[in-house]
């Protein structure tokens, strides 16, 4: 059986605090009518069901990304950066849902500040709520066109409008005079609701398959690892800086050895290169290796961390870049100059992007 809970916009939009036993909210059972109630009285129907919880639009935002570049699904905390500008909040204040991406190569983003969310999951959680999926009203409309709803009080505007919108009478009377789509009244069908609609469980709110017999032995965990990293740490600073003046000395012995190398990028595995081609620098690996950095790697802000040859592989490194869009650009820059390069496991690091570039061995 499906069943809904539905969190009103009088009881929950207008303030973060509130009295959950007394706030109004909906109830519903599949095709049974939504029933007027407290949370206090809709406990004992809804312990021992699975429960989508629909949210007032009121507690959120809705956003549409710009194109992204390339085909490979972005993560949510790349989308965050992209339209962190538009938000009025800091990113590490607010959750943010991704939906599914458009013709356009856009991406849906429902937003909501990320605290007053954990409170209201919390409360439900210790009434004995089992909370499947998480939506907001104005995004369960039909997707098949833009349309509005008369829901709780007000209108909701959606479905394949690019904007999930509640507003008041006056509110909707402004939006029409400045559409040039014409918004179609329609009903949320809850027998089938959208595909596309966001579920906000996701991310750190994520449902746990496994429940909290761990804690303790976690914690201790985390303690003996914090306790281990703190030693690790104050031997590695020696021991790098140790590994800095090594460095110094093997890097001004091979400029004496190798006077015609002028880059030095990696030293260990420029030197292997050198040793192990028996063509030198003018033909192979190192040839190689010097046309990436001058024609895609030179012309770029990104930063190579580490570079190893690998055999029947080809050149391994690991860069930094500033954005994603940077690591895709990278990837066209790539694709023009016709060296067989690849680019894998992507990641956010803090404000870093990191990822792994692959020059293919042709010989």
């Amino acid at each position: 059986m499906n069943s809904w809970l539905y969190l009103t916009a009088t009881g929950f939009s207008h303030s973060a605090e509130f009295d959950f036993d007394t706030a109004p909210v909906l109830v519903g059972h599949d095709l049974q009518p939504f029933a007027h109630t407290t949370l206090r009285e809709a406990v004992g129907g809804l312990q021992g069901r699975g429960i989508t919880l629909i949210l007032p639009m009121e507690m959120c935002s809705w956003l549409l990304t710009e194109p992204w570049p390339g085909k490979r699904r972005p993560t949510a905390q790349a989308l965050a950066f992209a339209v962190e500008e538009q938000l009025a909040e800091d990113l590490e204040h607010l959750h943010i849902a991704v939906g599914a991406v458009d013709a356009q190569q856009r991406y849906p983003l429902l937003i909501v500040h990320k605290q007053r969310f954990k409170t209201l999951l919390d409360q439900l959680h210790e009434r004995g709520l089992n909370i499947v999926s998480v939506q907001v009203d104005a995004d369960l409309l039909p997707h098949d066109q833009a349309c509005m709803a008369w829901w709780g009080g007000r209108w909701i505007v959606g479905g394949a409008l690019e904007a999930r919108l509640a507003v008041s009478v006056q509110g909707l009377a402004l939006i029409k005079a400045r559409m040039s789509t014409a918004l179609v009244a329609r009903n949320i069908d809850w027998s089938a609701l959208p595909g596309g609609a966001i579920n906000l469980l996701q991310g750190d709110f994520r449902r746990q398959v496994q429940g909290w017999p761990w804690q303790q032995l976690s914690a201790s965990a985390l303690l003996v690892f914090a306790l281990a990293l703190g030693f690790t740490h104050l031997r590695s600073s020696f021991l790098e800086g140790q590994a800095a003046r090594v460095y110094a000395m093997s890097e001004q012995r091979f400029k004496t050895l190798y006077p015609e190398q002028t880059r030095i990028i990696d030293l260990p595995a420029q030197l292997k290169a050198l040793q192990q081609d028996p063509r030198g620098t003018q033909g192979g690996h190192m040839v190689r290796l010097l046309q990436l950095t001058e024609q895609v790697i030179g012309a770029s802000s990104v930063q190579v961390q580490r570079m190893e040859w690998r055999a029947n592989i080809g050149w391994v490194l690991s860069i930094t870049a500033g954005s994603f869009a940077q690591i895709e650009q990278l990837r066209e820059r790539g694709a023009q100059s016709a060296l067989p390069i690849t680019l894998d496991n992507a990641s956010q690091q803090g404000n870093r992007v990191q990822a792994m570039l692959t020059l293919g061995d042709e010989s």
